[in-house]
């Protein structure tokens, strides 16, 4: 379906709120798709791009019975990236609230699921499953800088990223600004969803404190120390104070999410502290927010 076949306005006088779901395959996609069926989503699985002005128009007739469409978007569908990237231009210039949740894994992970099932990637044909990976992502490059929210599944099991899903999609409040604050360590590499990366590895490392080596930036002891030190409430006040400008321009920009990574070494001690904390000043700018360590407890 072109665009000139999109031009008329949609003849529903209750839009839906709709959510696009796509990204790397294997990545999660049915998971995905499935939390939001449990939060009372209207789910549609691989559907062409061109498809969705009309299952919008559609639900938007039933006068408010089908408040909330999510359409799953297969790499597969027929020139993929420029009808979804122009499509959700369109729907957005309409007014109808149209969010991009992308899906991606690291090479290697996605390797070990496609062969964990036996089954080949769909972009492979007669080439190796990582030429097909590699294939896929750059044909997503696009539509992934275009996503309102991505989540790397890569250290992520079933259970984990539905309750991940459910967190950012089961709010009541649905205006509200919702920040994933995550802690980790550089040892282990960047997270890719992080749309803003903190360094804390100019603190002193409680590592090298015999007493606080066995312990977490979850525990007191541990947390007073790396607050203690020189700099760090100087960069919770300055960062936070950037941060202020960084969500007042989400906000106006529609953006619902946002990422904030806070690193160090290890991702065991300092950054774990300071990111509780990033996420107890958050909450108080009236963020829901969610804090997840995801290195502690890795060597």
């Amino acid at each position: 379906m072109g665009n000139e076949q999109m031009a008329g306005s949609f003849s529903g006088e209750l839009p839906p709120e709709v959510v696009i779901i796509t990204g790397m395959s294997g990545a999660g996609r049915s998971t995905a798709a499935r939390a939001l069926e449990d939060l009372d989503w209207f789910v549609v699985d691989n559907l062409p791009p061109g498809l969705l002005p009309t299952m919008i128009d559609l639900a938007g007739r039933t006068q408010g019975a089908v408040p909330r469409v999510a359409a799953v978007v297969d790499v597969r569908s027929m020139a993929f990236t420029e009808d979804l990237l122009s499509t959700v231009e369109e729907l957005r210039r309409r007014g109808i609230t149209a969010r991009v949740v992308f899906l991606e894994a690291a090479d290697e992970e996605l390797v070990r699921r496609f062969e964990s099932v036996r089954r080949p990637h769909p972009l492979q044909a007669d080439n190796r499953l990582t030429d097909g990976i590699a294939r896929e992502r750059e044909t997503l490059r696009a539509i992934r800088g275009e996503a309102d929210l991505v989540i790397d599944t890569s250290q992520l099991n079933i259970h984990q990223l539905k309750a991940k899903v459910i967190g950012f999609f089961g709010a009541a409040e649905e205006t509200k600004l919702r920040a994933n604050v995550v802690s980790f360590g550089f040892k282990h590499g960047l997270p890719v969803d992080a749309d803003l990366v903190l360094d804390c590895r100019f603190l002193p490392n409680p590592h090298w404190v015999p007493e606080l080596r066995p312990m977490s930036g979850r525990d007191a002891p541990v947390r007073e120390y790396v607050l203690a030190q020189n700099g760090a409430k100087e960069m919770l006040d300055s960062y936070v104070e950037v941060l202020r400008l960084i969500i007042d321009g989400y906000r106006r920009e529609g953006k619902h999410y946002m990422t904030l990574a806070v690193g160090c070494t290890g991702g065991r001690h300092r950054s774990v502290a300071m990111a509780e904390r990033f996420g107890e000043r958050l909450r108080e700018q009236g963020l829901d927010v969610n804090v997840a360590h995801r290195d502690v407890g890795r060597e």
